[in-house]
């Protein structure tokens, strides 16, 4: 029975870690990585938003989230590790990070590997 039972979860956890594709986690984590979304801030793919408009001193201003869809990666990985006024601290795992930076360039990359296995 011992030997079933540890069958059982085994072939459990093995389930449970292929249950999802790496696009479905990528999106999971840009549309709440923990608690807020990017894309309140960044849009739905990293391209900027405005966040909101207010005035200072008579002056009309705009709060906005900066694009992050064309940056390099060391510039992302930078950005996301830093103290940033109005953006919340996520304390992201390094794969957490490159898997956000895989959604925001997943397009990108499967054009790019279509091209590469049509010039095969």
């Amino acid at each position: 029975m011992k030997v079933l039972l540890m069958l059982f979860i085994a072939f459990q956890v093995y389930g449970a870690t292929s249950f999802i594709t790496k696009e479905e986690y990528a999106a999971g984590l840009y549309h709440n990585p923990r608690g807020i979304g990017c894309q309140m801030c960044h849009g739905e793919s990293g391209e900027g938003r405005k966040i909101a408009t207010y005035k200072e001193e008579g002056e009309q201003k705009v709060f906005q989230g900066t694009p992050i869809n064309r940056i390099p990666f060391s510039e992302f990985y930078h950005h996301v590790n830093s103290k940033i006024v109005g953006m919340p601290r996520y304390y992201l795992t390094d794969t957490e990070i490159q898997t956000l930076y895989y959604y925001l360039h997943r397009k990108e990359l499967r054009l790019a590997a279509s091209k590469h296995n049509k010039s095969k």
